[in-house]
């Protein structure tokens, strides 16, 4: 019998991880945006802002890119898809399967100076990349107090 070293941050990590997720579908739930007992999983993204762009990463592996739709409503950016299961092997052949398919779906809130036109997604690598250019913010107006 081979021994198992046991990792104790794993199993924190991995709560951590199933904590975020009862969360997310709790107040997406709320919010009202679908129900996430539909999706089957939740890809990861990584969001992070440039001078003039807000840029999404969403690892998507095995996943199609006619089956991803990306769409803007608002202030929200949604992106909807489905990764699905080889079939070409049967369930009971598998040993071990870690990797979640069917559909997917996140929200994510756009900041409210973006320029909604100029969104561009890029598939590369199983990662699609979802640029967001900022808008340029108008000026305020000054308005002069004049006594009476």
């Amino acid at each position: 019998m081979a021994l198992v070293k046991w990792i104790p941050f794993k199993d924190l990590l991995s709560f951590q991880e199933r904590m975020s997720h009862i969360f997310d579908e709790a107040f997406s739930r709320f919010a009202g945006i679908i129900d996430p007992s539909r999706c089957a999983w939740s890809p990861h993204a990584d969001i992070y802002e440039t001078v003039d762009n807000i840029v999404l990463k969403v690892e998507l592996p095995g996943v199609l890119p006619d089956n991803v739709v990306v769409e803007v409503k608002e202030n929200c950016l949604s992106l909807k898809g489905e990764r699905t299961l080889n079939r070409e092997l049967k369930n009971e052949n598998y040993h071990r399967m870690e990797c979640s398919y069917g559909t997917f779906h996140r929200t994510f809130t756009l900041p409210a100076v973006v320029d909604k036109n100029g969104i561009k997604a890029n598939f590369k690598e199983g990662v699609l990349e979802i640029t967001v250019p900022k808008a340029e913010e108008k000026a305020a107006k000054h308005i002069k107090v004049e006594p009476e």
